[in-house]
């Protein structure tokens, strides 16, 4: 199955997986992946009848077949208009610049959101923005 991590603990080494509306724990010890596990990572899991889940590993950019997909034309249109509060980096899912992006145009005016956000429009036309936020290519 595939669903997400809601929760990890480091000191406990345990964590919870969603899958619809269904939680599975996890331990360390059914841990595949090379990486550490952290909140909101996509994993693939073999469910347990008894709630637990084991083969936890990463999906995502953790797999070496990576496909794409997010848009670089959806992302620069929204790079282009709607840039200044970061839409296209809300889309990339790379949060921390989009915040950035919101933080200037509310802080320095609304002007140098747009051409930031503008600039980046035309890099993702133009393929110069090659990756989303989990490291996968764009379509």
């Amino acid at each position: 199955m595939i669903g997400h991590i809601e929760s990890y603990d480091d000191k406990r080494q345990t964590g919870a997986i969603k899958y619809e509306e269904e939680f599975y724990e996890f331990h360390i010890d059914d841990w595949t992946s090379e990486k550490p596990p952290k909140i909101g990572d996509d994993v693939d899991f073999v469910p347990e009848d008894d709630g637990r889940a084991t083969n936890v590993g990463h999906l995502g950019a953790y797999v070496k077949d990576m496909r794409a997909v997010k848009n670089h034309y959806i992302a620069a249109v929204l790079g282009l208009f709607l840039g200044f509060v970061g839409a296209h980096r809300i889309y990339l899912g790379q949060y921390p610049i989009a915040i950035a992006q919101i933080a200037l145009s509310f802080g320095l005016g609304f002007q140098y959101g747009f051409m930031w956000g503008f600039i980046e429009g035309c890099l993702l036309i133009g393929k110069m923005i090659e990756k989303d936020g989990k490291g996968r290519p764009l379509k």
